[in-house]
């Protein structure tokens, strides 16, 4: 990593997780394979800060701790690059445990719970499809009927204009996010918690 850090990718430990390395990798991996308008990807940096927000919008009041799994959501993905759900099945359950490893290490390393409670994961998840919604409308040529048939509709009222940025900008957004995030659940400048929710 650039941060100097070498991870096993075999057997990942949370002190070899660091936050600069994350936002520096997710900003440069294009979600849609890059097969989307504008002069730069759509990162999965922007993306992860979108789902952290439709989460907010979607059980308003949710706890920092629970945003911040949100903006983690594909964390490993800073790692293993992003691969569309089929291609990840046809991969088969070593990739899914490879990828749950690392998901664990980022999780324990910033203080967050390797199994989440599952009614957690099914709203990051519906506010993972409400992005994936919009990011192919907007971005990546689908019509709204093909969208939502693949992701279903966004409830009502939630509307968001996605405009690509450039690396260095979303990987900068990403560590103020986080930065912020940080502060809110307890943790130091470098992800430490220092006291407890």
């Amino acid at each position: 990593m650039l941060s100097g850090r070498r991870l096993d990718l075999l057997d990942p430990s949370p002190f070899d997780v660091e936050i600069e390395d994350i936002a520096h990798g997710l900003a440069r991996v294009a979600r849609w394979n890059g097969q989307t308008v504008g002069a730069h990807g759509f990162s999965v940096a922007q993306h992860s800060e979108l789902v952290e927000d439709l989460l907010a919008k979607l059980s308003p009041g949710i706890g920092a701790r629970w945003r911040m799994l949100a903006l983690l959501h594909d964390a490993p993905e800073y790692v293993i690059g992003d691969m569309i759900s089929p291609f990840k099945a046809a991969l088969g359950l070593d990739y899914r445990q490879f990828e749950a490893r690392l998901e664990a290490a980022i999780h324990i390393r910033f203080g967050l719970p390797v199994h989440p409670p599952a009614d957690i994961r099914a709203l990051i998840k519906q506010a993972d499809r409400i992005s994936a919604y919009f990011e192919a409308v907007q971005l990546a040529g689908f019509s709204h009927r093909e969208a939502s048939d693949l992701f279903g509709d966004p409830p009502a009222g939630v509307a968001v204009v996605l405009t690509p940025l450039a690396p260095g900008e979303a990987q900068a957004r990403y560590l103020q996010r986080f930065e912020t995030l940080s502060s809110a659940i307890g943790l130091d400048a470098a992800g430490i918690a220092f006291s407890s929710e």
